[in-house]
C-alpha cells in the first residue's frame, strides 16, 4: 500500500477519485509542528531558559523549538499507524513554501523509514495528478528553510516589540512585521483626510439635442467662459481647498445664475468635432492579488474569505492552485480558454493569435501559472453545479480566463466642442464598434454612452440648463481591495499573505470595517505612531520590501538565511539592540497620547485600559474626562464633533423628558459605543439594568426630541403586516444600526432610510432584496414550514457549507449534501426537519 499526504481532508477526497488503486490517502489538517504559542505551550526543559518565551534559540544559531500544536497529536498518531502499512510514502502539499515546509515537518515527526517522494500539482483532475505521481521530486530544503526564516523573523518582531507596546500603550496589544507597515498606509490614508479642506465650485449642464430635428438628446458641460477655463474638482488643492491655478475660474451659485440667463438666449452649435477609434485589450488572467481585488469590488468579499472559497474550489478539482503571483497560463490552459469562448461566443470573439502573459512585478517567482478553471476543457459555470458564492467565485475566474483570449474591443469616441456665444462646452461619447471581449467581461468605466451624429456647424437645439454645486470630496479610505494594490505596489507581502496582513489588522482593533472602507481605531493610530517614532526603518516600505527579496532570495539558494537573521536580530543595530536602547527612552504618557494638529492643544486624546477618552480642561478650570465612541473614525473628530460629546456628558444629569406611561426620566447619554437614549437613572432599586437603545448614526444627539427618544425606547415596532405572507414586519434597532425582520428574514436600513419615518412599503422592498449575510452566509431557498413548530426552514450556504436554519438554530447537512447545492435545495420538508431533529438528538447524548 502506498500513503499519500495532503493537508486538508476535502484536498484528500478530491484526490483519492483519482489515483489508482492500492493508494490510501490522509491528511495532515495544517501544520503538525510549529512554534509556540504561549508560555504554556513550551515543554517543561526549555522554560527556564532566557529565549524560552521567543521559541527561538537565539544563543545557537537561531534554532527554532517546534512543538506539536493543541489537538494535533491524534493526527500524529493517526498518521504513524498508517505509515507502518505503507511501502512508499507519497507527500502531496501544496507547491509553495509553506506547502514545502508541512511535508518537512511530516518527514521530521514521523521519521519514515520507507521511500519518500514529493508530488506537486497546480491543480487537482486527473491528468495532474497522474502527472505528479510520474514525475516525483524530493524536498525542497531551499523553500523549506525561506519558509523557516520567515517563520522566525515574524516570531522575533512580533515577540520583541509586543512586550514593548504592552508596558507603553496598553496590554494585549501586538506588532507584525508586514502588517505593522501596513497599518501605517491606512493611517497615513486618515492624515490626509484630516489635512483636507473642502473646496465648492459650480457646473452647468446642457441638454442638447440637433437642429436637423434627430430626437438623441446628449449632455455637454461648460467648460470655458469667456475663454477662461472652468475649475473642476481636480484643480484644487486637497490640503488648501484652494485652486492649483489662479487663471482658472469658479462658478459660484450667483455667477450660474447670470449665466444660465445670458445662455438661454444664445445660439448653440458645434464648432469641432473630433473621432478616436481605440482599441482595449482584454485584462490579463488573475493571480492572488488581482482576485482578491475583484472579488471585493464586484462580490463584496473579504480577502480572508476569497482565500477560503478558492481554496475550497481548488481542493474540489474546480480550480487551479489560488496562490499565485504569475498570469501565465499554460498550452493546455489556452486551448481550453479559446475552444471555450467559440463554443460561448462564436469564432468571431476569438482573438487572432494564442495570447501569452508575464508578471510585471520584479518579485513575482512565477512558480505557478494563473488561476483559472481546473483541467483540459473548461467546464461553464452552469455545468459546475456550484451554489452561492462558490459559484460566483468561479464565474468571475472563468470569465476572466476566458476573456484574455477574446478580440480587443473597438472603441469610437468622440470629442465636441459647442460654441454657445462666449462661451464653450464639451461633449464626450463613446459607442462600441465591436465588443470583443466586452461581451464578456465588461468593468462599469467601459460602459459605451454614444454621441448623435455631429458634425462641424450643426445648429444644436437648447432642451434645458441646470447648474450643480459640488464640494470637492477627501482621499478616499483603503478598501481590502485598493490596499492589497498598494502591498503590492510597494514590495510589502506576498501572493499569500495578503488576506493575513488584513485580518490581523481588523481582528487587532486597529481598524475596523465601515462598508467597504477600512477605517483606523485610535488605539492602531497610537501602535502607528509609536513604531514610526522610535522605530521608523521597521515600518519603512522601502525596508519591509527589501526583507521579503532577502527570503526569495533565501528561497532561491542565494542568501543564507542563519547571517540574515544575525544581522536583522542579534547584529549592531539590529532588533535586539535597537529596542533595548530605546525601551527607556520611550515615555509610556507620551506614547498613550495621540496629538491631532487639527484639535485644540488643550485636549488631550489618550488610550487608557478601557479604551480611548479626552482629556480635556472644562471652562470653569476643572480637568475632566470624556469617553470617545469606538465608531467615530479619527477623521471625524472634528471639534465640532467633540464639543457635541461634551455638550452630551454636560447634560447628562438632566433628562430630555418623562416616559408618560411609567413616569420615568429620559436621558440622551453618550458611551464607549457611541451616544444612546437611556429609560430611568443607573441606580435601579429592583436592581435591574435601565433600557438602552442606541441612536442611529448621522442623528444628532443633541437634538433628539423627546417623541424621537420614545420611539427608539419603543422598539422593536411592529410596521404592520407583509402583504403576502400575512406575517408581521417589526423595526429594530441593534448592533449594526436599525433593521426590519418579517418571519425569520432581516434587512437593515439603507444610509438614506430614516429609521423614525420608514413605511412598510419601503420595509417590503427592503425585505424583497437579496440577503447577505455579516459572515459572508447566502440565503438559498426555504424548504418550507416546520411541520412541528411552524417556523420556516431555510437552506443557507456558510463557511463550511450548506446548513439548515431553523429559528436561531443552524444545522450542518451530512456530508453527501454539504457540498451539493442541487440535492440539498431537493430537500422535502419532511427530510428537512429528520435532519433537524437527528442534530437535536445528537446534541441532547453529547451532553448526558
Amino acid at each position: 500500500m502506498n500513503l499519500v499526504i495532503v493537508e486538508s481532508p476535502t484536498k484528500a477526497r478530491t484526490i483519492k477519485r483519482f489515483l489508482p488503486d492500492g493508494f490510501d490517502v490522509a491528511t495532515s489538517k495544517g501544520h503538525l509542528r510549529d512554534l509556540p504559542e504561549s508560555a504554556s505551550a513550551v515543554p517543561k526543559q526549555y522554560k527556564s531558559l532566557p529565549w524560552a518565551s521567543l521559541g527561538v534559540d537565539v544563543e545557537h544559531d537561531f534554532t527554532p523549538l517546534y512543538v506539536v500544536p493543541r489537538g494535533k497529536a491524534k493526527v500524529v498518531k493517526e498518521l504513524k499507524e498508517k505509515l507502518k502499512k505503507a511501502e512508499t510514502l507519497y507527500l502531496a502539499t501544496d507547491e509553495d513554501r509553506e506547502g514545502e515546509s508541512i511535508s518537512w515537518h511530516i518527514i521530521e515527526l514521523l521519521k519514515p523509514t520507507i521511500p519518500v517522494k514529493r508530488m506537486v500539482f497546480h491543480e487537482i483532475t486527473k491528468h495532474a495528478i497522474q502527472e505528479a505521481l510520474t514525475n516525483t521530486r524530493s524536498l525542497n530544503m531551499q523553500l523549506v528553510k525561506a519558509q523557516e526564516a520567515r517563520r522566525i523573523l515574524d516570531r522575533l518582531f512580533g515577540y520583541t516589540l509586543s512586550p514593548l507596546l504592552w508596558k507603553k500603550i496598553k496590554y494585549g496589544l501586538s506588532a507584525g512585521r508586514v502588517q505593522s507597515a501596513g497599518l501605517r498606509m491606512i493611517i497615513e490614508r486618515e492624515q490626509e483626510r484630516i489635512r483636507f479642506v473642502p473646496a465648492s465650485y459650480g457646473s452647468i449642464t446642457a441638454s442638447l439635442s440637433p437642429a436637423s430635428g434627430a430626437t438623441d438628446a446628449f449632455s455637454a458641460t461648460l467648460a470655458e467662459v469667456d475663454g477662461k477655463k472652468i475649475a473642476t474638482g481636480k484643480d484644487f488643492n486637497p490640503e488648501t481647498g484652494k485652486l492649483k491655478k489662479e487663471e482658472l475660474s469658479i462658478i459660484t451659485p450667483e455667477k450660474a445664475k447670470s449665466l444660465i440667463a445670458e445662455l438661454r438666449g444664445v445660439p448653440f452649435s458645434v464648432s469641432a468635432c473630433e473621432e478616436k477609434e481605440s482599441f482595449s485589450s482584454p485584462p490579463i488572467p488573475f493571480i492572488t492579488s488581482t482576485l482578491q481585488q475583484e472579488a471585493n469590488k464586484k462580490l463584496n468579499l473579504s480577502a480572508k474569505e476569497t482565500m477560503r472559497i478558492a481554496q475550497t474550489l481548488y481542493e474540489e478539482g474546480f480550480i487551479t492552485y489560488m496562490r499565485t503571483d504569475s498570469p501565465a497560463l499554460s498550452s493546455e490552459a489556452i486551448t481550453a480558454a479559446r475552444n471555450a469562448v467559440v463554443n460561448s461566443f462564436g469564432d468571431e470573439y476569438l482573438s487572432p493569435t494564442p495570447r501569452q502573459f508575464a508578471a510585471s512585478s520584479k518579485t513575482a517567482q512565477e512558480a505557478h501559472e494563473a488561476i483559472r478553471p481546473a483541467g483540459t476543457a473548461f467546464r461553464s459555470p452552469e455545468e459546475t453545479g456550484l451554489a452561492g458564492r462558490e459559484r460566483e467565485l468561479y464565474e468571475l475566474i472563468w470569465k476572466r480566463t476566458l476573456a484574455s483570449q477574446m478580440k480587443k474591443a473597438h472603441k469610437i469616441t468622440m470629442h465636441v466642442t459647442i460654441a454657445a456665444g462666449a462661451h464653450t462646452f464639451k461633449a464626450n461619447g463613446t459607442r462600441i464598434a465591436f465588443a470583443g471581449f466586452l461581451k464578456l467581461w465588461n468593468e462599469s468605466e467601459q460602459a459605451a454612452s454614444p454621441l448623435p451624429p455631429l458634425s462641424p456647424g450643426d445648429s444644436l437645439t437648447l432642451q434645458d440648463l441646470n447648474a450643480d454645486t459640488h464640494t470637492t470630496k477627501p482621499p478616499a479610505r483603503y478598501t481590502e481591495a485598493s490596499l492589497i494594490k498598494r502591498l503590492e505596489q510597494e514590495g510589502i507581502g506576498r501572493p499569500s499573505t495578503y488576506a493575513t496582513i488584513i485580518s490581523i489588522i481588523l481582528d487587532r482593533g486597529y481598524a475596523y470595517k465601515s462598508g467597504n472602507a477600512l477605517v483606523p481605531t485610535l488605539v492602531g493610530w497610537a501602535v502607528a505612531q509609536l513604531l514610526e517614532k522610535n522605530f521608523p526603518q521597521l515600518v519603512d516600505y522601502g525596508f519591509t520590501s527589501q526583507m521579503e527579496e532577502t527570503l526569495d532570495d533565501i528561497a532561491r539558494g542565494e542568501q543564507d538565511s542563519l547571517k540574515y537573521l544575525q544581522t536583522f536580530y542579534a547584529g549592531k543595530s539590529g532588533l535586539k539592540e535597537t529596542i533595548e536602547k530605546k525601551e527607556e527612552e520611550i515615555s509610556p504618557e507620551d506614547s498613550k497620547t495621540i496629538a491631532f494638529p487639527h484639535l485644540p492643544k488643550t485636549w488631550k486624546i489618550k488610550i487608557g485600559k478601557f479604551g480611548p477618552y479626552l482629556s480635556f480642561v472644562a471652562p470653569n478650570g476643572e480637568k475632566k474626562t470624556l469617553s470617545l465612541p469606538d465608531s467615530v473614525p479619527p477623521a471625524d473628530l472634528t471639534e465640532e464633533k467633540i464639543k457635541e460629546l461634551i455638550a452630551i456628558q454636560k447634560n447628562e444629569s438632566q433628562p430630555i423628558g418623562s416616559d408618560p406611561e411609567t413616569g420615568e426620566p429620559i436621558f440622551v447619554l453618550s458611551g464607549r459605543f457611541g451616544a444612546y437614549v437611556q429609560l430611568g437613572k443607573n441606580e435601579n432599586e429592583q436592581g435591574n439594568k435601565p433600557k438602552r437603545v442606541s441612536i442611529p448614526r448621522g442623528t444628532n444627539p443633541q437634538s433628539i426630541t423627546l417623541s424621537q427618544a420614545l420611539f427608539l425606547l419603543s422598539l422593536p415596532k411592529t410596521l404592520g403586516n407583509h402583504p403576502e405572507t400575512k406575517q408581521p414586519i417589526t423595526l429594530h434597532i441593534g448592533r449594526y444600526g436599525p433593521y426590519v425582520a418579517c418571519d425569520n428574514e432581516f434587512r437593515s436600513l439603507k444610509a438614506n432610510d430614516n429609521i423614525f419615518t420608514i413605511t412598510l412599503e419601503r420595509a417590503c422592498e427592503l425585505l424583497s432584496e437579496e440577503k447577505k449575510t455579516r459572515r459572508g452566509s447566502t440565503e438559498i431557498k426555504k424548504i418550507g414550514t416546520h411541520p412541528k413548530t411552524g417556523k420556516p426552514i431555510m437552506l443557507y450556504e456558510g463557511k463550511y457549507g450548506l446548513y439548515l436554519k431553523h429559528g436561531t438554530v443552524n444545522v450542518a447537512l451530512p456530508a453527501n449534501l454539504k457540498k451539493d447545492a442541487k440535492k440539498a435545495s431537493s430537500l422535502s420538508v419532511a427530510d428537512a426537519a429528520a435532519i433537524i431533529q437527528e442534530a437535536k438528538n445528537s446534541k441532547k447524548k453529547k451532553r448526558a
